[in-house]
């Protein structure tokens, strides 16, 4: 059939099940757009229309990790696709699948510096998981069909097409082509373990007395929750996830010791720091969970399951190195473990000590005499919405709301990698139209809302039933945190005070219901007024405004030395950690000899 270069995509979006577009119109992507009018009136695809594209690419990107699809989002050239690579960046770095359409300017003009025209082939392509310019049109259902699959499979990430204004209006003889119909050649991702690395990993982990479970954003990406389960109560493991893991393990199991790292819980801080074997599973040893890298699990042999291969060995050298999907290796490890009749080794010691730093360094909620504390505010949502999907912005509420919240699969949803401010209500959005049926919440700050606030419209024109709670410190609280802690108190830029809105007025402009909460008093029933609304909903919720996120890791330092406990001296008696008498080195109290010297300890 004689069809144009909009029409094969539409149609090829359409083939692949996209049901949702998040975008922007504008001068070089129209004929695309007006192929989208028409997909619309047929009720084929919905098109949402956000206020500013970086809202595009938040929103396809929330709805790619509610759902685990590809996500798809539309930009125009020049400064559409530009502000789209804030949130190509946030995908790239936390491995989302997410398919980005770009319209371009004519191909005569390409290289002319022609009206709002930039190679954002060429901006993105550090940011891309591949990218292509459709020079004929003829080659555009092949593109979509290959950028689906590259997106979506191996290691996920985003995707970059980049459409000429002509090639969408030329006409061309259409043959369309179906989901998985590619051949790629030199692209087989690893998705099964090597069988005697899978074994080498059944004997270390049943000779371990202290394995730690190092669980990341892989896991979550393959759906290894169940396997991650029988794996950890099998052989007694305790677990720890990242900020991408968060819902890989059910953090209220008694195994669960909740996230590791820089505002971890300082049970799995020690936990890391003080285990014999630690299982990486899909995580990939960011600087934010190590610390300082030499002294990270320094004590432990590693077995690391990772689906690419650049990531294994990449900041620490593994005793086993397994590539591929978590969920399938780890289905084949506890194949091998139940014929093998694998069983746990001696761990208890080892839970009762995790126990004990559980015990002693609890993650705590303050009441101070005056002001809601805001850790108070993240307790009271988890309690009244213990299933929503909850997404967040970035900063010290997005650190409290990963200590506090007990999420499920696939709904914590935040920005990681890139700690991108402004992703939490763009995000919402795209999490809400994926799982209409779902409470649906974003956490923010009153920094990191200010920068995407304008989205309040989408929400509205929608009528996308989003409930957004401002933690409202009046400052850029992360930053202050830390110009308090290592910068002598000199808080250049980062009172937010001077030229804040009134956000239930900026709510209610937008036609948004707009809420206020300052009393501890308020709190239940406020919250309750939220999520019975139907509607969308702003809260600004006042709260203490020096309040600092503890524990934490000074830069530099090792998972073991945290900010915010008690002092050394206590820190080190439920750390279990000695002094040796010959060199004067620290050492578990478990150690019989210092690694340092060889003296009896």
């Amino acid at each position: 059939m004689r069809a144009t270069g909009a029409f094969a995509l539409i149609d090829s979006l359409k083939r692949h099940g996209v049901k949702h577009i998040f975008g922007y119109p504008g001068g070089a992507i129209l004929p695309i757009y007006d192929e989208l009018y028409l997909a619309e009136e047929r009720g084929d695809i919905q098109h949402i229309l956000v206020r500013h594209e970086q809202a595009a690419a938040h929103a396809a990107d929330g709805y790619a990790r509610a759902t685990g699809q590809v996500g798809v989002c539309f930009g125009t050239s020049g400064p559409g696709a530009t502000n789209l690579v804030t949130g190509i960046a946030t995908a790239h770095l936390d491995s989302i699948p997410m398919v980005v359409i770009t319209g371009q300017v004519p191909r005569p003009v390409i290289g002319s510096d022609a009206f709002q025209e930039t190679d954002i082939y060429g901006i993105t392509l550090p940011l891309v998981k591949h990218s292509y310019v459709v020079r004929d049109p003829s080659q555009m259902a092949q593109f979509v069909a290959e950028a689906f699959h590259i997106a979506g499979t191996g290691r996920p990430g985003p995707v970059l097409i980049d459409v000429p204004k002509d090639v969408g209006l030329e006409e061309f003889e259409y043959c369309p082509v179906e989901p998985g119909a590619v051949n790629l050649r030199g692209y087989r991702p690893t998705v099964k373990g090597n069988p005697r690395q899978v074994k080498q990993a059944i004997e270390l982990i049943q000779r371990s007395t202290k394995p730690l479970l190092y669980v990341g954003g892989g896991a979550i990406t393959s759906g290894a929750h169940a396997e991650i389960h029988e794996l950890a109560e099998r052989f007694q493991i305790p677990v720890t996830t990242t900020l991408m893991g968060k819902g890989a393990f059910d953090e209220a199991h008694p195994l669960s010791v909740g996230m590791l790292g820089m505002h971890g819980t300082a049970y799995a801080n020690f936990a890391v720091s003080e285990c014999d074997l630690l299982i990486a599973a899909g995580a990939r040893f960011d600087d934010r969970v190590t610390g300082k890298l030499d002294q990270f699990a320094s004590r432990a042999k590693v077995i690391h399951i990772d689906i690419d291969p650049a990531e294994v060995g990449k900041n620490r050298a593994p005793e086993v190195p397994i590539v591929g999907s978590v969920k399938p290796v780890l289905m084949e490890l506890l194949q091998v473990a139940r014929q093998s009749g694998s069983v746990a080794g001696d761990t208890q010691d080892w839970l009762d000590r995790i126990h004990r730093w559980r015990q002693t360094y609890p993650l705590t909620v303050p009441h101070p005499s005056e002001k809601l504390s805001p850790q108070e505010v993240i307790v009271e949502l988890g309690r009244q919405a213990p299933n929503a999907f909850f997404t967040t912005d970035v900063g010290q509420h997005q650190m409290w709301a990963a200590q506090f919240l007990k999420n499920g699969p696939r709904r914590w949803i935040s920005s990681a990698g890139l700690g991108t401010m402004g992703y939490g209500l763009p995000a919402a959005m795209g999490v809400k139209v994926a799982v209409a049926d779902q409470q649906v919440i974003c956490i923010s700050g009153d920094a990191s809302f200010q920068m995407n606030l304008q989205e309040l419209a989408t929400l509205a024109q929608y009528g996308i039933n989003v409930k957004t709670v401002i933690v409202n410190n009046f400052w850029q609280g992360m930053v202050r945190q830390w110009q308090q802690a290592f910068f002598g108190e000199r808080y250049s830029n980062s009172n937010m005070s001077a030229g804040m809105p009134d956000f239930v007025k900026l709510a209610e402009a937008f036609g948004v219901k707009g809420m206020l909460m300052r009393e501890r008093g308020d709190l239940e029933d406020a919250i309750a007024t939220l999520l019975a609304h139907d509607g969308p909903v702003l809260l600004d919720a006042q709260v203490t405004r020096d309040e600092n996120c503890y524990p934490m890791i000074a830069p530099g330092q090792s998972n073991s030395q945290m900010l915010g406990l008690p002092e050394q001296e206590k820190l080190e008696k439920a750390a279990e950690l000695i002094y040796c008498s010959g060199c004067g080195a620290k050492n578990a109290a478990s150690h019989h000899f210092c690694p340092e010297c060889g003296a009896k300890l």
